[in-house]
């Protein structure tokens, strides 16, 4: 089992930078691929960005690549998503995941790929 806590999310203005973090539970984190989805009001969940277990490969979602980054440390059980550049249409409850495929290389961009959630952290950006 998987314990993941979000941290970081905030109200900032538009143009303005966030990071959120996502530290979990367990000695099985650095061999999961992880992932940020969002959801916004009245909003389906949606990928935001994803990371294999080494770090090696990264995906993004077309609406934020240029903007979000995707990054993680293993020895720390942290993953992190650096916001850039937010617009309000940014704002939304931000979840990480955790995909338990065994070292898999594969990033799924659905909610379906993943088994472990977070609880989620809000991000407001106001105009």
């Amino acid at each position: 089992q998987v314990q993941l806590v979000e941290s970081g999310g905030g109200l900032v203005q538009a143009g303005g930078s966030l990071r959120l973090s996502c530290t979990a539970s367990g000695r099985t984190f650095s061999n999961y691929a992880m992932g940020w989805f969002r959801q916004a009001p009245g909003k389906e969940r949606e990928f935001v960005a994803g990371i294999i277990w080494s770090g090696g490969n990264t995906r993004y979602a077309e609406s934020v690549k240029g903007r979000f980054t995707i990054s993680r440390d293993n020895a720390k059980n942290t993953v992190y998503l650096q916001t850039n550049s937010l617009k309000p249409e940014d704002t939304a409850v931000y979840y990480c995941a955790a995909d338990r495929s065994w070292r898999g290389v594969i990033i799924g961009i659905s909610t379906g790929a993943y088994d472990y959630w977070g609880q989620g952290t809000q991000v407001t950006v106001s105009s």
